[in-house]
């Protein structure tokens, strides 16, 4: 099988000090990132990806997406085109200008294919939702995992963090295996873990999915989209922010280590760091902790998770 894995482009690597993090970062997020602190110190947060594919994939020709036909760490960037960090203040908040990072290869956006066939779930009914464990349309099926309700904040970074309504917002991860549906051998005939939501007057959307695995090569992560309106939301290209999301790589470690269907997770994490991560490695500190999602619970109960995302 071909591993499609590898097809996000590779980016330079940075490292970082507890101190330097914390003095990058909006002060609502300190707390979260001195907690990780040892882990952070060697950048070695975790973020999750994408599953192995027996499927082929190609990129259309309007795809903001890296190519899946090969990987190459020459390829241009679309992923992390903001780099360094901008921040913006007013008395609703602090906010970090959210890292724009590639959709990946599995996107279901309307801007590749599997064997010939434009895939696109933002066209198809039935999509927006707030729980994404299960299928829906004329697919059937359930992503077992540990349960995580994500809560995500959509916030207008150009007038001081101000929370943004009726936004769309598209998030979309692997499951505990690393597979993801449509894409991936086995769970082509599945679309779940695929969702839209419109924000609310305070900006913000709720999902009920899964925790992510950690595929060889990439670090956890979960996709998202951000759109102007639910009508603007039938493909990529009228996205204003394509992003991902991440975890502390504590969390990471106790779910992989003792929630059931996670244990390949447990030597693919090990073997990967935010360093060399080819997405997260050149956004900046700032950057990477905006995208970190803070979470309360635990892998036997479930997590309840929290994150802003600000767009231009």
């Amino acid at each position: 099988m071909p591993d499609h894995h590898i097809h996000e482009p590779a980016h330079k690597e940075e490292g970082s000090l507890e101190d330097l993090i914390l003095s990058a970062l909006p002060s609502r997020r300190k707390a979260l990132w001195f907690l990780g602190a040892s882990a952070l110190s060697t950048i070695a947060l975790a973020a999750c990806g994408g599953g192995s594919g027996g499927t082929t994939i190609s990129t259309s020709s309007t795809a903001s997406s890296s190519s899946s036909s090969a990987a190459s760490s020459s390829s241009s960037s679309d992923s992390s085109s903001s780099s360094s960090s901008s921040s913006s203040s007013s008395a609703s908040g602090e906010c970090t200008l959210a890292a724009t990072e590639t959709n990946g290869p599995y996107p279901a956006d309307g801007t590749n294919s599997v064997n010939g066939s434009i895939v696109n779930v933002l066209t198809e009914s039935g999509v927006v939702r707030s729980d994404i464990t299960t299928s829906f349309g004329s697919y059937s099926g359930t992503a077992a995992g540990v349960p995580l309700t994500l809560t995500i904040t959509v916030e207008d970074y150009s007038l001081g963090c101000t929370p943004l309504e009726g936004y769309a917002v598209y998030i979309w991860h692997c499951d505990r295996s690393g597979l993801y549906s449509l894409y991936s051998s086995g769970v082509t005939a599945q679309n779940y873990l695929r969702g839209v939501q419109v924000t609310d007057a305070n900006g913000k959307v709720t999902f009920t999915t899964i925790f992510p695995a950690c595929y060889s090569g990439r670090m956890p992560h979960i996709h998202v989209e951000v759109y102007v309106s639910l009508s603007t939301a039938t493909t990529s290209n009228n996205s204003v922010k394509i992003t991902q999301l991440t975890f502390d790589r504590s969390t990471c470690e106790t779910v992989y280590n003792n929630a059931s269907g996670y244990s390949a997770s447990v030597s693919n994490l090990a073997a990967i760091s935010f360093a060399s991560d080819n997405v997260f490695s050149d956004d900046s500190l700032a950057q990477l902790a905006a995208a970190t999602v803070s979470l309360s619970g635990d892998y036997s109960s479930g997590f309840t998770g929290t994150v802003s995302i600000a767009v231009p």
